[in-house]
C-alpha cells in the first residue's frame, strides 16, 4: 500500500537552514480700511435754514486711502508634503506559548492576501496574509530552540526564533503532505475505544489527554498541510500505549493517485526522526470511502512518571 524511506535527524532543527539567503525588504476690495462719513441733516424749525444748510454740505472721507501694498497678503501655493514610500520590509516574530508551541506573527505590508510558507524543522506550512499583509499562526514546536523561516512567493524571506522550554514534556507526531487530500491522525489513548473518551483527533469534541492540530490552507493549489498529535507525557501519571492510525478520504481529487507523505516523530528519546512515504490511494470506484492505515505510524509507549 505504501513505500517508506527512513531518515533520522538529531539535535532538532537543521542548522543549515540559516544559510538560506533571503532578500530583506525598506475690509473693502476697492478701498481697504476706508470708511465714509455720512452727514445727517438736523431738523430745524426754519425751512430756509434747512435749505441753506443742505447747500453747504460737502461729503468728505474721514480716513485716507491705505496703501494697497500694506494690506496685500502674499499668497503661498498650497503644497502638500511629499508622500513617504511604503515600507515593504517583511518581518516576523515568534514567542513561546503553553503547550510547547510557538505563536508566530508575520507582517508583509506590501503582500496583502498573499501566500506565505513557514518552514520549521522540516515541516512546511502554507498560510495566507490578510488584507493588511498580516498573518498569525500557532505552531507546535519540534525543537526547543525553534527556528522559523518565512517566505512569500516573490522569494522575499525572513527568520524568527524562540526558546520553547517545555518541549521535553511532550511526545509529538506530525504528518505533512501536499494537495487537497485530508490526512487525519487518530490516537486511542490507553486502550480507548473508537468514538469514546480517550479517542483523540482533530474533532473539537474529542476528549483525551493529548490533542491534534491541523495546519495549512486547503483552498490553495499545492498547499503544504500539516497535522500534529501532541501528548503531554511528563504531565500524565498513567502508563501504557497509545495506538495511532491515519485515515484518508478517497475523493475525485486524489483517487487512483500516489500521495507523498512525510512523518516527524518526537518520542521519549527526544530525537526528532522523519520518514518519507508514498501512499497508493484506491481507484475512483471507491470515492467517498475512507482508507485506514493502522501501521503507518508506530504506537506510542508511555512510561509512568
Amino acid at each position: 500500500m505504501f513505500v517508506i524511506k527512513n531518515y533520522v535527524t538529531t539535535g532538532g532543527t537543521v542548522a543549515c537552514a540559516l544559510a538560506i539567503g533571503y532578500l530583506m525588504q525598506n475690509g473693502s476690495p476697492a478701498q481697504p480700511n476706508g470708511t465714509q462719513t455720512v452727514v445727517n441733516a438736523t431738523a430745524m424749525t426754519d425751512q430756509a435754514s434747512i435749505i441753506a444748510g443742505l447747500e453747504d454740505i460737502v461729503l468728505t472721507s474721514s480716513t485716507p486711502a491705505t496703501d494697497a501694498t500694506q494690506t496685500r497678503k502674499s499668497l503661498q501655493p498650497n503644497r502638500s508634503a511629499p508622500s513617504e514610500p511604503m515600507d515593504c520590509k517583511l518581518s516576523a516574530r515568534a514567542r513561546a506559548v503553553p503547550g510547547a508551541a510557538a505563536a508566530l506573527t508575520v507582517r508583509a505590508p506590501c503582500h496583502p492576501n498573499h501566500r506565505v510558507e513557514v518552514l520549521h524543522s522540516g515541516l512546511t506550512v502554507t498560510q495566507m496574509t490578510d488584507e493588511k499583509g498580516r498573518m498569525e499562526l500557532t505552531l507546535p514546536a519540534l525543537s526547543e530552540y525553534a527556528i522559523f523561516l518565512i517566505s512569500v512567493d516573490d522569494q522575499n524571506g525572513t527568520v524568527a526564533t524562540t526558546h520553547v522550554p517545555d518541549l521535553n514534556q511532550y511526545n509529538r507526531i506530525a504528518l505533512q503532505w501536499t494537495g487537497k487530500t485530508d490526512l487525519q491522525i487518530h490516537a486511542l489513548e490507553f486502550g480507548a475505544s473508537y468514538g469514546g473518551a480517550g479517542h483523540v483527533s482533530s474533532d473539537p469534541n474529542a476528549q483525551g489527554a493529548g490533542n491534534v492540530v491541523t495546519l495549512g490552507h486547503s483552498g490553495l493549489e499545492s498547499a503544504r498541510n500539516v497535522e500534529v498529535y501532541s501528548f503531554p507525557a511528563a504531565q500524565v501519571s498513567q502508563s501504557g500505549s497509545i495506538a495511532l492510525t491515519v485515515e484518508a478520504e478517497v475523493t475525485d481529487a486524489n483517487c487512483d493517485r500516489d500521495l507523498s507523505v512525510q512523518s516527524f516523530e518526537l518520542r521519549s528519546d527526544r530525537r526528532l526522526t522523519s520518514r518519507e512515504m508514498t501512499l497508493n490511494l484506491p481507484n475512483c470506484t471507491q470515492t467517498g470511502e475512507f482508507l485506514v492505515l493502522n501501521n503507518l505510524i508506530e504506537d506510542l509507549t508511555i512510561a509512568a512518571n
